[in-house]
């Protein structure tokens, strides 16, 4: 409190007589040494701050204390985002592009399932035969089931307080960018997932593929 104060341009005598204390021994607590304890909460504290700076200022003491933790040494499994795509309408044609990202990315061999809601992109003949052309099976979920899509519900939540809501975007060139950096970088290699254990979706394949390697 003193430090505080006298940092504040407070003469040091008067900031001691006002909080009871000696000045001789105000003097002699700046000199001591730092003790391991504020040492180590010291460090703790920058480390800390690296971690909330490093989540663009998203991450609570949960995910804060997972960083560290671990630091110191669409799939559903890993929340991973697979295939995506930006365009200025919401038609058969992005969802179409979305998937065969996907597919490039993961190479889904036959009989593999892809889920959509009732939406006319997604029971287009475009995506229909797409997904079929590919060996795989669509999936349409029932019609006010909350729980077909809470992965992706989760998602666009996650995406909306973290990225969407933080600024104004002057263009959309701006924001495409900001939507790749958010997916591509943050979500997929740094930010940690509760329901994996807070680890990184591609931490938590990595660690699915070899576990006594990434435990």
């Amino acid at each position: 409190m003193i430090g505080e104060l006298t940092g504040a341009r407070f003469p040091a005598k008067v900031c001691c007589r006002l909080l009871g204390v000696s000045s001789p021994g105000y003097y002699k607590y700046r000199k001591r040494p730092l003790s391991p304890t504020r040492m180590r909460r010291q460090w703790l504290t920058g480390l800390i701050r690296e971690v909330h700076t490093a989540s663009r200022g998203t991450y609570g003491s949960r995910r804060i204390h997972a960083e560290l933790t671990r630091g110191m040494d669409v799939t559903a499994f890993s929340r991973r985002i697979v295939g995506w795509s930006i365009d200025s309408s919401q038609d058969s044609v992005l969802v179409v592009n979305a998937l065969d990202m996907a597919i490039r990315n993961r190479r889904p061999g036959p009989g593999g399932i892809v889920h959509a809601d009732h939406g006319v992109q997604f029971t287009s003949w475009a995506l229909t035969n797409k997904i079929r052309s590919a060996g795989l099976m669509p999936s349409f979920g029932t019609i006010g089931d909350g729980y077909d899509n809470a992965m992706m519900e989760s998602l666009w939540s996650s995406m909306q307080i973290e990225l969407l809501n933080r600024k104004r975007w002057k263009t959309r060139t701006d924001l495409a960018n900001a939507i790749f950096d958010y997916i591509e970088i943050f979500y997929n290699r740094q930010r940690r997932h509760s329901g994996i254990d807070y680890r990184t979706p591609i931490e938590h394949e990595l660690h699915c593929q070899n576990p006594s390697q990434t435990a």
